[in-house]
């Protein structure tokens, strides 16, 4: 699983075992930044492309920032075609589905939000109406930023408050631990649930 920092890490290392179970093995490619992964893309994809196991799929996840959805995700079905490598979008030869791009919209944040028991859990002086204000009703949508919405809650709630950033690792680990699955509000989430249980079952 090819992730562009060490907060998604973190935060799927949790994650996917409760998605696929624990007989499904997996590695991450962690990359300095979203920019960093994109630009090595097309040369990692293409060195796989040469001798991909079968039973190896290959799962690449970004956050879509500020940028288009439909021309970041292009970009990235891209390099896996030019890999000659097939796409869930773009499958290769007899239908062959060998790379699942997926895109955290808009931060890798939004995925917290979207588990507010689960926020609560790790941090439990957030308030406890925070699922019922609107402003968190979607977190794929809320305004400033996922990251920055999530500082401002954990900020309000007496945390980190002195750093001022967001501490993105640890608290990707503190809330992950407790998320469930099957029970988050974030459709960018629950799209990447679902794809990750689509490959692992075939």
């Amino acid at each position: 699983m090819f992730v562009e920092e060490e907060s998604a890490e973190a935060a799927l290392s949790a994650l996917i075992p409760r998605i696929v179970g624990s007989s499904v093995t997996y590695r991450f490619h962690t990359y300095a930044g979203k920019q960093a992964l994109l630009k090595r893309l097309p040369q990692r994809l293409a060195a796989y492309g040469s001798w991909l196991p079968d039973d190896w799929r290959i799962v690449v996840l970004v956050d879509r920032d500020r940028d288009e959805c439909h021309d970041l995700k292009d970009r990235m079905e891209k390099a896996a075609t030019q890999a000659g490598l097939g796409t869930r979008q773009r499958p290769g030869i007899n239908g062959r589905v060998q790379v699942t791009n997926r895109i955290a919209v808009n931060e890798l944040e939004a995925w917290l939000l979207g588990d507010i028991e689960a926020l609560r859990v790790a941090y439990p002086r957030v308030a406890a109406d925070l699922a019922r204000k609107s402003a968190y009703r979607d977190p794929d949508a809320v305004k400033h930023g996922a990251a920055e919405a999530l500082r401002l809650v954990l900020k309000r709630a007496g945390y980190y408050d002195r750093l001022g950033y967001l501490p993105k690792v640890e608290v990707a680990r503190c809330i992950s631990e407790h998320m469930r699955p099957s029970c988050n509000r974030s459709g960018s989430f629950r799209v990447f649930r679902d794809a990750l249980l689509s490959i692992t079952t075939l």
